[in-house]
């Protein structure tokens, strides 16, 4: 009898839910609504009764289930504990076992969601092969995890991989969502290459193709503007890359991963980006040319789900 793990990524939208063989093999994913009203307390009992619906239908038996992973959308204390989970409304709870208790007592791990997407793609995306990896999630906000030996590293305080709220820019007035100025994720963000577009139409008179969607700009816009040689796209382009390969120089003097891999929405602009940023990760960690290399995701929106299984796995 083959064994058999699950893997959960709770979403502000959405609950992303994969069976897995134990070598990795995705058998199954499905997703259900994540309901946020009244503090969150429908999300929990809705996974448990979808996850034992799916198992009745695939007639796999609980005794296959070797156990549970969740990522979560906030950090997660080594015994399951979240102080809150702004997006789904948690505050003060313990949703390993609560969950555990919803589905008879079985097995269940849990850690932060960029953290768990991380170790996704080290299993079976991006990172596959390495041990020490640091992923970087370039979404609406910038996300992060680190793995040394095969383990994510959350921190005493579950802070570990918050690359997004490294401060790289000096003289920012706006303030980041964390309550700090000039974070990455102002700037190498979707959200924070959008408002860079938005700087650069407002100082300039210079041309751009950008100037036709105005205050509605995207990231998307900017990527491919700059690929196809627009001159502001590719100034706003470059910021987000220069103070991306900054970052990354930081955390490759701290941990020194075998690679980093970058993923999310703006990740798609590939390697276009990606050799951008390499140039700068490398011009602000000249002490040795022996070190991490950047790589893309390869996972996309399953990353989660991957992690979260693996989670149990170990």
């Amino acid at each position: 009898m083959s064994k058999k793990c699950i893997g959960i990524d709770i979403g502000g939208t959405t609950v992303k839910l994969g069976i897995f063989e134990e070598d990795g093999t995705l058998m199954e994913k499905w997703e259900i609504p994540t309901r946020k009203e009244n503090g969150g307390e429908k999300i929990l009992g809705d996974i448990a009764e979808a996850l034992n619906e799916k198992l009745t239908e695939k007639q796999i038996s609980q005794e296959e289930v070797i156990g549970v992973g969740m990522g979560l959308p906030g950090p997660v204390l080594p015994d399951g504990y979240v102080e809150v989970c702004v997006n789904l409304g948690w505050k003060d709870m313990n949703p390993e076992k609560e969950l555990s208790a919803l589905l008879g007592g079985m097995k269940v791990r849990s850690g932060n969601d960029a953290n768990v997407a991380a170790l996704g793609e080290m299993w079976q995306g991006g990172g596959k092969g390495f041990q020490d990896i640091v992923m970087v999630t370039l979404g609406t906000g910038v996300g992060g995890g680190v793995i040394l030996d095969g383990k994510i590293i959350a921190g005493r305080h579950g802070l570990g991989g918050e690359i997004g709220h490294i401060h790289v820019r000096d003289g920012e007035a706006e303030y980041c969502n964390c309550g700090g100025q000039g974070c990455l994720e102002q700037i190498a963000s979707a959200t924070g290459i959008a408002r860079e577009a938005r700087r650069a139409m407002a100082a300039s008179d210079k041309p751009s193709v950008l100037r036709r969607f105005g205050d509605q700009v995207t990231a998307k816009d900017v990527l491919d503007a700059a690929k196809a040689g627009d001159e502001m796209a590719a100034e706003v382009t470059e910021t987000a890359a220069r103070y991306l390969g900054l970052a990354l120089s930081h955390v490759a003097l701290t941990v020194d991963p075998e690679c980093f891999v970058i993923g999310g929405g703006v990740s798609k602009a590939g390697t276009f980006l990606t050799d951008l940023v390499d140039r700068y990760y490398k011009y602000y960690s000249p002490i040795s040319e022996n070190k991490g290399t950047i790589s893309l995701a390869k996972l996309g929106n399953d990353a989660g789900i991957y992690g979260a299984a693996k989670l149990i796995l170990d």
